[in-house]
């Protein structure tokens, strides 16, 4: 998969960081400039969505025998398995939006990030980090959607998932979700610079 013009921006780290927060920033910020040009990919899952999701705004909720015809096709550029289902990012939509120039952003997690470091190596990789092991406990428990144990079963894996930021290419601290989104902005930017001095005009104007 080429960028063709577009770069692939990855926002990945432990289930309860606040990705999605940061992640609705951008968009909403890049929605009300003169020259939005990110485009937001929305991922499927296997589980049933939650009280405050739709299908089709945060993720396609798809069934577990979807999720493996996709495979087979090779339609997913990468995929997960989590606590109680599998997620995964649609091929079709990431290529069509690169090839039009536009920036697209995956917020999905550290193992899809390492598939996608493999498959589209310019992709810029955003390790969101928490604070703390404890403010993530606490995010976790305040969304109000998960038992002890799977709670357990998510701080194990973040705990993992902590020990993997140095293959990527920024780690952002999420301690509050406007100074982490204009971080990231500030990234997307500095991308679009370099990719803009890149492109010298072959034949320059004498003067």
């Amino acid at each position: 998969m080429a960028s063709h013009g577009g770069r692939l921006i990855v926002i990945a780290g432990p289930s309860g960081v606040g990705k999605g927060s940061v992640v609705q920033r951008l968009l909403s910020a890049d929605r009300t400039s003169e020259d939005g040009r990110l485009a937001y990919s929305i991922s499927v899952k296997t589980r049933e969505p939650r009280a405050n999701e739709q299908d089709g705004r945060e993720y396609y909720f798809i069934s577990e025998d979807t999720f493996d015809e996709m495979l087979r096709h090779g339609e997913l550029l990468e995929w997960a398995p989590f606590v109680d289902h599998r997620s995964g990012t649609p091929r079709r939509f990431v290529d069509e939006a690169l090839r039009t120039g536009r920036d697209v952003i995956l917020e999905i997690d550290v193992k899809g990030a390492k598939q996608v470091r493999e498959k589209v190596p310019d992709a810029i990789l955003i390790f969101l980090a928490p604070p703390s092991m404890d403010e993530l406990e606490r995010r976790l428990r305040g969304r109000g959607t998960e038992d002890d144990e799977r709670i357990a079963r998510r701080l194990e894996t973040a705990a993992w998932e902590m020990t993997q930021q140095g293959w990527f290419d920024h780690v952002i601290v999420n301690e509050d979700v406007v100074r982490a989104a204009d971080e990231v902005a500030a990234i997307i930017e500095a991308s679009r610079r370099g990719r803009s001095s890149d492109r010298a005009p072959e034949h320059p104007e004498e003067t």
